[in-house]
């Protein structure tokens, strides 16, 4: 039985890679670089602001790469949802889990300094029931401690938790954790990560599906 459900943020409810990825081109131009396209950038999302360097500069030692870190968290924090917005259907799946009354909450890697503006500005923030940031615990997912945290601030067992994420980091974590678990095709992940998934995890094409998830396993 489900009583809760958790989600990653970036790549699961919000369509964050057009910021994210501006900002990335943003220190590409510094360096007078041409822009990266945002569809050779869309998979690396989820992997946060290093993830997306690493992909998207030259290589470089872990002195520049704390540098260029530094410089796109600053340029991001004030441009963060300039493009950005929730995936389709996601609103509409979100008033029908209120309409349930089904708590639901965030765990994400980003930043409370960043998360939270982004949270107030889509609205989403007095409807959390939970939020875990990436400072929030000294773990980061695949660990499970965000996802308990998350857990023990909703109240409920983690066997009655559905955490779901783009990411194979969000299903590991979900699933150390002892959650259930889902997947959403429509983020962020690469082919490689999906080949990662077992039949334990249930795929949504869309945010819509993760209703008929809830109704076939049944909830509170």
């Amino acid at each position: 039985m489900i009583k809760a459900v958790l989600f990653d943020l970036d790549g699961t409810l919000l369509d964050s890679a057009p910021d994210l990825i501006a900002t990335l081109n943003h220190l590409r131009a510094g360096l007078s670089l041409g822009a990266m396209p945002e569809a050779d950038l869309r998979h690396f999302v989820s992997r946060g602001a290093t993830g997306l360097i690493r992909a998207g500069m030259p290589p470089c030692d872990e002195e520049t790469l704390l540098k260029w870190k530094d410089a796109f968290i600053s340029h991001y924090r004030d441009n963060s949802f300039n493009q950005s917005r929730p995936f389709d259907g996601v609103e509409a799946m979100l008033a029908a889990l209120s309409a349930r009354s089904m708590p639901w909450g965030v765990v994400t890697n980003k930043m409370e300094f960043l998360c939270v503006p982004i949270l107030e500005k889509v609205g989403w923030l007095p409807a959390l029931s939970a939020l875990v940031c990436g400072d929030t615990v000294s773990s980061s997912r695949p660990h499970p401690g965000p996802v308990l945290e998350a857990c023990k601030t909703i109240g409920i067992e983690p066997g009655h938790a559905l955490m779901v994420g783009d990411d194979i980091r969000d299903v590991k974590a979900g699933t150390l954790a002892g959650c259930q678990t889902a997947f959403a095709l429509y983020g962020y992940a690469d082919q490689e990560s999906r080949s990662e998934l077992t039949a334990s995890t249930s795929l949504i094409n869309t945010p819509g599906d993760l209703l008929a998830i809830l109704d076939s396993h049944g909830t509170v």
